[in-house]
């Protein structure tokens, strides 16, 4: 059995509580969701450190904000350059006191990462579809477009493109060479549309919806019945239930701005796979 801690959508950049918020770990495995902060803010990996020795585990995936003021890519190498720091603190052979109690650093960008022998983890941000009919609205609407360099809604469209092939593809491969797996899919996008347990009704029929989720019931990812449970962020929304077609888990557990948080958020939730 695994258990992980779920959090997301912390928003600890506005205001500033990198220093502030608590984590009280109730599992070995934390895993945060997106939208955690802005990782060019000073205090962002600072917050991961003080995670990363509390947990045998931090995986970490990017949401909408850690790229703010900067760009995509650049935001993935700040990450890259943080996670192989990490990884030099944990196997150098003079590490002192502070470096041994460090946990690993997983980064999440369409990334497979084996548990155990029976448990593999799945992570991307996924983004979303935007419907051609909602295009214009999503990309006024949303900050995203004016707050992250170079950022276009078709630039996002296929983004999520590339990270669902690359679900599908890695679900595919591991249900023919390693059926046994139980798979773990960790994103930031919602992979849910049509479910009224996993939509706030405030929010149903909104012109910027398609920037939150997209409906994946027709996938392979969705539909393989080796996926045991998807967790996701984004909507300030949260929920957890089973879906009955394949008997996965399907949880969300954000906690959304601080001066307008979520309903439901639980900072001890643990999900058991």
């Amino acid at each position: 059995m695994s258990t992980f801690q779920i959090l997301s959508d912390l928003h600890l950049e506005n205001p500033s509580a990198y220093d502030v918020f608590s984590v009280s770990p109730k599992a070995p495995y934390l895993a945060l969701l997106g939208d955690i902060g802005v990782v060019k803010d000073a205090g962002f990996t600072t917050f991961i450190e003080t995670q990363l020795r509390q947990f045998q585990i931090v995986f970490f995936l990017l949401g909408n904000h850690e790229p703010y003021h900067s760009t995509w890519e650049e935001t993935k190498q700040v990450l890259r350059l943080f996670s192989a720091s990490v990884n030099h603190q944990r196997s150098t052979s003079e590490q002192d006191e502070h470096s041994k109690t460090m946990g690993s650093f997983i980064f999440l960008d369409q990334t497979r990462y084996d548990l155990s022998p029976n448990v593999t983890i799945l992570g991307c941000t996924l983004f979303s579809r935007v419907s051609e009919a909602d295009k214009e609205h999503v990309s006024y609407g949303l900050n995203d477009f004016y707050h992250i360099k170079d950022w276009t809604v078709d630039n996002h469209t296929a983004a999520h493109e590339a990270d669902l092939r690359w679900l599908n593809g890695q679900v595919s491969h591991i249900a023919a060479s390693e059926p046994h797996r139980k798979i773990v899919v960790f994103t930031h996008h919602g992979p849910v549309t049509q479910d009224p347990r996993a939509l706030d009704p405030r929010h149903v029929n909104s012109s910027l919806s398609s920037g939150f989720a997209s409906d994946l019931s027709g996938q392979e990812i969705w539909k393989s019945p080796l996926v045991k449970l998807w967790a996701f962020g984004h909507t300030h929304f949260n929920f957890s239930y089973i879906e009955a077609g394949t008997e996965k888990m399907v949880v969300s557990n954000q906690r959304g701005y601080y001066f307008s948080q979520a309903h439901g958020f639980d900072g001890e939730l643990v999900v058991e796979v």
